[in-house]
């Protein structure tokens, strides 16, 4: 894989020189803008807005926007005079749980290479350390101008770095909870729990995009002059109102359908919310059934039976000690 950037990971004293490559691609189908009318690419042509003329790309520079509207120009030599420690350092500055970084946090992730010979005893020193420790290293690092957050773990036999988003870039999610008060039953709870445990887990490797591979195919087809078949419609159901309980159970028998386990179904039904309540009414239809006994009973019958209960209530009778002398 192609280098991205070089530099040094900083492990206290310690200098490893490393390669930093991309460790993901993107898939996605790419289009051109064109004229509709004859199909002639679209293009995009730099023009200078005193001028009014095309410029090439070795007049184009960088200039900063104020408030005001004015330009300040940035030259190169601007920025690589910044003290910035980290332009060719990747700076850990701690080590702490990887469940301490917020996953909003996660951005691009590269794969750490070392860079020669003799980068490999202290890259697999790193390497083994972050694997004893079941930690993350924290680093800084600077990279298409700008200084970054990195989070450095082990993949298989290598170090990989994810970017992260500095915390103060972390939106707070103000406003985007429901406004309304929601009560959430234990039969529903229950439900969802039985929906969580027949959709399980799922090899990350079977998971591919389908409307990628839908749009290649039509791509194939149109080129070859063939037709396209147009999806069957589906009727909106943004903002309908349902069942949640009806939603729920049918998704739970859909997906142990799909799994091959139909004929478990039934199973779903005695839930625990409901079996606490149909024991609760068969307590309280038995205590009923006792109280209209006792009341249809005979008075000696009664006696009786309150005799025989004070006599189980009553603490038994201790015998007096025989006090002996000396």
């Amino acid at each position: 894989m192609r280098s991205i950037w070089n530099g040094a990971i900083s492990f206290g004293l310690v200098s490893i020189p490393i390669k930093l490559v991309n460790a993901t691609e993107n898939h996605s189908v790419s289009f051109r803008q064109i004229h509709t009318a004859d199909g002639g690419r679209i293009r995009y042509r730099k023009v200078c807005e005193l001028e009014g003329e095309e410029v090439s790309q070795e007049e184009i520079g960088k200039g900063y926007e104020d408030a005001d509207g004015s330009i300040v120009p940035i030259t190169d030599e601007d920025l690589a005079a910044l003290p910035i420690p980290t332009a060719k350092t990747i700076e850990i500055v701690a080590f702490v749980p990887a469940s301490s970084i917020d996953p909003l946090q996660l951005d691009s992730a590269y794969y750490l290479s070392a860079n020669g010979v003799p980068a490999a005893k202290p890259y697999t020193l790193l390497r083994e350390a972050l694997k004893r420790s079941e930690k993350v290293a924290l680093a800084k690092f600077a990279l298409r101008g700008r200084e970054r957050l990195g989070m450095l773990r082990v993949v298989d036999d290598v170090i990989a770095m994810h970017g992260l988003l500095w915390p103060d870039e972390i939106r707070r999610p103000e406003g985007v909870a429901p406004d309304a008060a929601v009560t959430i039953r234990d039969a529903e709870l229950d439900l969802a729990d039985a929906l969580m445990d027949t959709l399980g887990e799922v090899a990350m490797d079977s998971l591919h995009d389908d409307y990628r591979e839908a749009v290649e195919a039509m791509i194939a087809a149109k080129a070859e002059g063939g037709e396209t078949v147009a999806p069957a419609e589906t009727a909106a159901e943004g903002g309908k109102v349902i069942d949640l309980m009806a939603a729920l159970e049918s998704s739970v028998k859909a997906a142990r359908e799909s799994r091959g386990e139909g004929e478990r179904v039934g199973e779903v039904t005695p839930l625990k919310g409901r079996r606490k309540k149909a024991a609760a009414k068969k307590a309280t239809a038995s205590a009923t059934a006792t109280k209209k006994a006792a009341k249809a009973g005979t008075g000696t019958t009664a006696k009786a039976a309150a005799k025989t209960t004070a006599k189980k209530a009553a603490p038994a009778k201790r015998s007096p000690r025989k006090r002996t002398s000396a």
